[in-house]
């Protein structure tokens, strides 16, 4: 009788794992950096923007929140190429991650600015600032830190995302799990690797997103 978990061909899984857990990380850490890039964009010309693009920006935000994530990945993929916009599987999983991630960075940069006291603007439009010098010097090195733990929650719900990716071919973490387990007839070994191996990424964000937010603590916080 073969043994619930296999030790031996745990250990002749994991190199396979690992090379697909590179694709995930890779394919999350391009997503959050667009993510936290364009949401950014998006908060302040919906803030701070002409009234028409300021319009724009929170239609962006309200229609990529109100869709699935999986649609918005089809749609990329599928759709896209139609209009003569065509990228690899990867970097159209990992622009999707972005896209989606970056409406929800939006609203978490918006809350940021907006808790930001009205004072601060007094000061500085007393002291003659521009609007541009008054948002990049003053107003945003206040409002990122308080919401990195937020960022970082989305980091977080990016990694668990990065599976749906495997519907246009990129060969991640869990679709290799799932390739072992169909090949192998056992599935206990990978899956349960494959598990681990999410939860110690989780851990470990989560570990390196404290660490930014102790960075990025304003004087005077409280801790």
């Amino acid at each position: 009788m073969s043994p619930i978990f296999d030790w031996p061909f745990a250990l002749r899984i994991v190199p396979p794992l690992l090379r697909a857990l590179v694709v995930t990380v890779e394919a999350t850490v391009a997503g959050m950096l667009l993510a936290v890039t364009f949401g950014l964009l998006l908060a302040v010309v919906r803030r701070f923007g002409p009234k028409p693009l300021a319009r724009i920006a929170g239609f962006v935000v309200n229609f990529v929140r109100s869709t699935p994530l999986l649609v918005q990945i089809y749609f990329l993929f599928y759709v896209a190429p139609l209009g003569g916009v065509m990228f690899s599987p990867f970097a159209t999983g990992a622009l999707a991650l972005g896209l989606h991630y970056s409406a929800y960075c939006a609203e978490v940069y918006r809350a940021g600015i907006e808790g930001v006291p009205q004072s601060q603007w007094d000061a500085a439009s007393a002291l003659n600032f521009s609007r541009a010098h008054t948002l990049t010097r003053i107003i945003l090195p206040q409002a990122i830190p308080p919401v990195v733990p937020a960022l970082g929650n989305y980091l977080i719900a990016m990694f668990k995302d990065a599976p749906m990716l495997s519907v246009i071919t990129v060969v991640e973490l869990l679709q290799e799990g799932k390739i072992i387990g169909s090949e192998t007839f056992r599935y206990t070994e990978p899956l349960t690797l494959v598990g681990a191996m999410f939860l110690l990424l989780s851990l470990f964000s989560a570990s390196g997103v404290r660490y930014v937010e102790r960075r990025l603590r304003l004087p005077g916080a409280v801790r």
